[in-house]
């Protein structure tokens, strides 16, 4: 069995739901389709796309929009990869932080609303995480328990870092993580490209840094601001699972626990590594070497499986292949911890159309 955390659900339903900030996708001259928020335009895509455009065989945008809209699209993907589940999210570019709430509030309801009904096309392989706007934590602290409670969300998706201003470290964000503990469901962390807030200047980062560098070190702010912010001491079973391979933490970590210790303000009251246990990070990075590392260092039983199903950067083969892995932390990684993380009943997700012709 193989459950994918990691996968964007982009979605006409919750396009062009404001006249500056949209979010908008339009067709260029030749014929590419981009999205646009605000000033910004999103250069990355896959050298699929690109090659596809530079021959003449593009997707028009209504059909983009066809393919993004019909669920029946992603089940033959996942059936292509062999997955059972996906978890599906707003992709990061479109969380809408740094709008005024007046358009962050409803915008949220907007988008788990029209995941919601995506999802329920096929509810035993298609599930989301839900939106929450993050600038008004208040009002995200409800949404998030209308989506979850209500819709069937499997926990919150969220940037790693600046929430209108906010981090995760700041006490008006308390009523998040309470919600989050009583639901007793987890927060998925994914970086966003910072650029987009930056107004008429959101086109100058050159090389796209903020996001294929700048995602990373986002995601590993959130793990420093939770942790040195003492979050976790007020809400011990608060539980964050953060993609690309944990941004920098694993990599950094005996750096990270030691110079907790020199730092003169700082409100954790366990020694960083105790907090490991509230985190759980994927294999999404791109050597074999990498994701071996992540095993060795994190261990089997905090780790999960998130692909980036349909993004640009996606791995497009099984991220497990190669491991140096017993059966047992195998299927932790591939299904089990998820179906611990997110409460899911095994028997009752579906199988990829190959598994189901084989029985």
């Amino acid at each position: 069995m193989l459950i994918d955390l990691h996968a964007h659900a982009p979605h006409p339903g919750y396009y062009n739901q404001h006249p500056h900030w949209g979010p908008f996708f339009e067709q260029y001259p030749d014929g590419d389709v981009k999205l646009r928020v605000g000033d910004w335009i999103l250069t990355l895509g896959s050298p699929e796309r690109k090659a596809a455009v530079r021959s003449g065989k593009g997707l028009k945008l209504d059909e983009y929009f066809a393919r993004w809209a019909d669920p029946k699209v992603r089940l033959a993907g996942m059936d292509a990869a062999g997955q059972n589940a996906q978890v599906v999210s707003v992709p990061s570019h479109c969380y809408m932080y740094w709008t005024e709430p007046e358009f962050s509030v409803p915008y949220a309801r907007k988008v788990n609303d029209t995941l919601a009904e995506y999802c329920s096309a096929a509810p035993d392989r298609l599930m989301y995480w839900a939106h929450a706007p993050l600038n008004v934590p208040q009002e995200a602290a409800k949404e998030l328990r209308r989506a979850c409670g209500e819709l069937g969300a499997k926990g919150l998706v969220a940037g790693g870092a600046n929430f209108g201003g906010l981090e995760f470290d700041s006490p008006e964000l308390d009523p998040v993580w309470e919600a989050l503990c009583d639901l007793d469901l987890p927060m998925f962390i994914h970086g966003y490209n910072q650029s987009v807030t930056w107004g008429d200047k959101a086109n100058t980062d050159r090389y796209e840094t903020t996001a294929i560098v700048g995602m990373q070190y986002d995601e590993t702010r959130c793990f420093w601001n939770l942790v040195c912010g003492g979050v976790f001491d007020r809400f011990p079973n608060l539980k964050v699972y953060i993609t690309h391979g944990g941004g920098y933490v694993p990599y950094q970590l005996g750096r990270l626990a030691q110079c907790n210790t020199n730092l003169d303000f700082v409100h954790n009251k366990k020694p960083v590594l105790e907090y490991l246990k509230n985190f759980y990070f994927d294999v999404e990075l791109h050597e074999i070497p990498m994701r071996q590392a992540l095993v060795d260092i994190i261990g089997a039983d905090r780790i999960v499986y998130g692909s980036n199903f349909g993004g640009s950067d996606a791995v497009r083969h099984d991220l497990t292949d190669g491991l140096r892995l017993s059966d047992d932390d195998l299927q932790k990684i591939r299904w089990q911890n998820a179906c611990k993380l997110l409460h899911l009943d095994p028997a009752k997700l579906g199988a990829p159309s190959s598994q189901l012709v084989s029985a």
